[in-house]
Parts: C-alpha cells; sequence; structure tokens
C-alpha cells in the first residue's frame, strides 16, 4: 500500500479540517463512530454536547441512513463524490444505504461569476473577449466540482462552458488525506474493516476523483464515444471545442433534450417510451459488451434525449473499460444464472479474481444456494443489476480481486435497467443482453455451429490450456513462498 503511513501522518496536519469533520459526524449522530475510532475526544465538549442535543431531534424523524447522506451533502464535494461513489459498491453495503446514497444531489452553491471569468483566461491564457462574443455571468448549473456558463463563439455557435470551482483540487486532496486516516483507523480497530480493505477503497475513490478533476480526459472520452457511435443516430455526443479547452475548463455544444426521466415532457413530445427503454438498454450494452469502453455514471441526469428519440449522453468524466477477456468471463456469469450452471459460475469467477481463492467450498455453496433461490424465477423476472450485485458482493466476501471496472459496470447496469423500468414497467434486460452475450461466445467464427453448451466447453479448454503456465507459476510462487506443501505418496 503507497500511501499507508504517509497517509495516515498527511491526515494528522489538516488538524482544521479534521476538527469540522468529526463535529459534522457527531451532530448527524454518529458519536458512537468516532469512539469506536478513538476520534470523539477530538470534538469539542461544547460541540459535542450540542450535537447529541442535535442527534437525538433529528434520529426522531431520520433514520441513520438518511443521516449518513445529510451528514455528506453537509461535509461538501468530496463527499458528496464519496456518497455517490459508493452508492454504486452494492458488493459492499446494503440496499437500503446504496439507494439512500444514490440521492445525494451534487449541487452547491455558485461561486462568482468574476471567478469563473478569471479561471477562463488564466488558463487560455487571453482576454475572455477573444475567446466568446457572449459570456452569461448566470451559470446554468453549480455541482460540487464545477459549474456550468452559456456562451456563444464568434462563430456563433452555442456552447457550454464547464468550469472548474476555484481551489477545489486542494480541498479534495485534503479530504482525501483526512479519509485516508480514518480508513487506516479502521482498519486497526475493525475486523470488518479489513475485511474490505477501507484502505484501499480510498485508494480506488482517489484514483476516481482525480481522474472526474481532469477534463482533458473527459474532453478525450466524449471523442471516443464519437467515434465509436460515429454510424449510429440513436446516440448523440456533443461536440467538444478542444482548442478552448484545459484540464480545468471544457466547452462543449449545447444540447437541447429532456431528462431521460421526466416521462410527462417525454408523452407530450411523442416519444415512444417502451422504445426509449429498449434503445437505452442497447446503447449501454454496446458500450460495456462491443466497445469495452463504457459510460460509468449513467444518471438520469447524464442522460438526455433529444427531439428525434435519440439519447444523448453528459458528464464523460467517469468511464469504464472492461478487457475482452473480462467481457467474455462475465457473459459467461449471466448464461451460467440463465442455465443454472452453478459450476461454470464458480470457473468463472475462479478465472475473475486476480488472488487464489481461500474457501473454494464456501463458494461454491454460496453460488449453488445463490442458483436455488433463481430458479423457481422466469427468465424474465431476473434483474441483471441484482444479479451482477449479488456476484460482487461474493467477490468482496471471498476475499477475491476483480478490476475496478466491475463494479463501475455493475452501476451502470443496475442504473440503466432501473430507468428502463420506469420508462417501460415490462422491460426486461436479459432480452437485450442474450444477443450480446452471443456475440461475445461466438467470435470465433469457426465455433459457430456448436449449441452454447459445446461452445462453452471448447471455450473452457481453451481457457485453461491458455491460463495453464500462469497457473503454474502462481502456484511455484506460493510454495516458495511457504503458501502451500505438496505431498508425494509412493505406492507399490
Amino acid at each position: 500500500m503507497g500511501r499507508s503511513v504517509w497517509g495516515r501522518r498527511r491526515g494528522l496536519l489538516h488538524f482544521g479540517r479534521y476538527g469540522e469533520i468529526l463535529s459534522v459526524l457527531a451532530r448527524y449522530g454518529f458519536g458512537d463512530v468516532l469512539s469506536s475510532l478513538n476520534l470523539e475526544k477530538y470534538v469539542a465538549f461544547p460541540r459535542r454536547i450540542a450535537g447529541a442535543r442535535k442527534a437525538r431531534a433529528l434520529a426522531s424523524r431520520t433514520s441513520r441512513w438518511e443521516r449518513i447522506r445529510l451528514a455528506l451533502e453537509d461535509l461538501g464535494p468530496s463527499f458528496v463524490k464519496l456518497g455517490q461513489f459508493l452508492a454504486g459498491r452494492r458488493d459492499m453495503l446494503p440496499a437500503h444505504i446504496t439507494d439512500e446514497l444514490a440521492k445525494l444531489h451534487d449541487s452547491a452553491r455558485p461561486f462568482d461569476a468574476a471567478d469563473a471569468r478569471t479561471i477562463v483566461e488564466r488558463e487560455l491564457k487571453r482576454p475572455l473577449a477573444d475567446i466568446f462574443a457572449e459570456f452569461n455571468d448566470n451559470p446554468l448549473a453549480s455541482a460540487s466540482i464545477a459549474q456550468v456558463h452559456a456562451a456563444t463563439l464568434h462563430g456563433g455557435d452555442k456552447v457550454a462552458v464547464k468550469i472548474q470551482r476555484p481551489n477545489i483540487q486542494h480541498t479534495i486532496s485534503t479530504d482525501i488525506d483526512i479519509l485516508f486516516h480514518m480508513a487506516a483507523l479502521a482498519e486497526r480497530y475493525h475486523e470488518y474493516a479489513r475485511a474490505f480493505r477501507l484502505r484501499e477503497l480510498v485508494e480506488e475513490f482517489e484514483r476516481t476523483i482525480h481522474r472526474e478533476l481532469d477534463f482533458s480526459a473527459e474532453a478525450r472520452h466524449m471523442q471516443t464515444f464519437r467515434r465509436n457511435f460515429a454510424d449510429d443516430g440513436r446516440v448523440y455526443i456533443p461536440k467538444v471545442y478542444g482548442d478552448v479547452s484545459t484540464s480545468r475548463v471544457l466547452v462543449a455544444e449545447i444540447v437541447d433534450g429532456v431528462k431521460v426521466t421526466d416521462v410527462d415532457e417525454l408523452k407530450k413530445r411523442g416519444i415512444d417510451l417502451k422504445r426509449l427503454a429498449m434503445t437505452g438498454a442497447e446503447i449501454t450494452l454496446t458500450q460495456i459488451f462491443k466497445h469495452g469502453f463504457f459510460h460509468g455514471d449513467p444518471h438520469p441526469g447524464n442522460i438526455l434525449v433529444r427531439s428525434d428519440s435519440s439519447i444523448c449522453l453528459l458528464d464523460c468524466g467517469a468511464v469504464g473499460i472492461i478487457p475482452e477477456t473480462m467481457r467474455y468471463h462475465i457473459s459467461g456469469i449471466l448464461y451460467g444464472v440463465v442455465t443454472r450452471d452453478s459450476e461454470r459460475i464458480v470457473r468463472t469467477l475462479v478465472r475473475l479474481s486476480q488472488r487464489p481463492i481461500d474457501d473454494m467450498r464456501s463458494l461454491e455453496y454460496e453460488i449453488a444456494e445463490f442458483i436455488e433461490e433463481y430458479s423457481a424465477l422466469p427468465i424474465k423476472d431476473i434483474r441483471v443489476g441484482q444479479v451482477l450485485s449479488r456476484f460482487a458482493a461474493m467477490v468482496v466476501h471471498h476475499n477475491l480481486e476483480i478490476i475496478p471496472g466491475f463494479y463501475l459496470l455493475v452501476r451502470a447496469i443496475v442504473t440503466i435497467e432501473s430507468i428502463g423500468r420506469q420508462l417501460d414497467p415490462d422491460f426486461n434486460m436479459i432480452e437485450h443482453i442474450e444477443p450480446h452475450v452471443r456475440r461475445i461466445v461466438y467470435h470465433n467464427p469457426r465455433l459457430k455451429h456448436l449449441p452454447f453448451d459445446a461452445y462453452f466447453a471448447v471455450a473452457d479448454l481453451a481457457s485453461l490450456l491458455r491460463d495453464l503456465p500462469f497457473d503454474f507459476k502462481d502456484m511455484m510462487r506460493m510454495v516458495k513462498g511457504g503458501g502451500t506443501r505438496i505431498q508425494f505418496e509412493h505406492r507399490g
């Protein structure tokens, strides 16, 4: 762990902000958490008393999970983003917590237009008037990381100018240092924190949010999406003006459309909701299973429906990348669920994991139990998001390790499946996934004539032969490290 020692020290350097965070947690009724981390003593006694009174009042009308959300909103941008990040980790957290975290509103008080103008001029190294013919000082939207202003380029193009908040990078770095310190304390005092590898989780969050802070990366993502869907009229990605964009300023065209879950307005405009649900699913699954490059945060606020029923994707800062091998394994899991083949699912999870499985028998039992639970359901009633969330939870429970893109994939599918059902109560994700699974498993034209079972048998053999040298190396590393023993028995 690269930051294990240094991260603990740096967290203590931000004493003022640390105290503010602890006071907010106490005020929302989490004094027990602070006590368990030996941090309660750092909250001033008067604040502790006042916080306890407010916590009792809040507890009488809100649940503990609601208070988690309220505390995160009160703590500011880093913690709102943390909550949204955790909302996608259904493998770690119960549904009632992730559902509450999904309600977090990424909005913030606008910063001054003068500051916005200064940032743009500093980033682009020229006067604002040289860049825009018009610049509206009233922001279109203001969120935790950036705010957006409407403007007009000298050529007449109407654009949205996304401007990063002043000092936001310093604010987030400070909060991450503190989060890392708190995670280290939790791992010291609590077994569950060690099992969940909280420090690794904070590091993953740090990587995620720093990618979102780099608007140059977002511009590249948008260009990639435009290339991937260049021949697909169902998808629209706003044009990026790279010559007037930087890592802190992003200029893109303004797109007119309706939020994908604004059902009443969509009906008024004559949009076919059933077809829209199908299109949304197809676009998402194409990103995942064909391109291996997908929008990591497709919540309703990031999806607009245009007048021609095409779907516009916004805010492309968070993306997931899924290698072809992993796409094949995910297809194998879904195929195993549909065919009730628990052995296939076990084999697939073993191959997905980047570390050895400690208790194979326990994993086999848990998957068999899971398959039994789903065997009574008609295929049309299987929720793909729930299935993948359950497998993600098994990954954590059995201390497996899978690339982070898997969790973004789960969040994306859960979100799109939910939107699909809001648009069409009869929406069935399985129907849309099956063709993609078939395309992946039949990518070898010489095997296309085989039925599914025979194809997977051949593919499993090929996978075994391909992985054998690496498996042997792993086994020898374990032997050298004393992790296992080989016993020889002579007979005869």
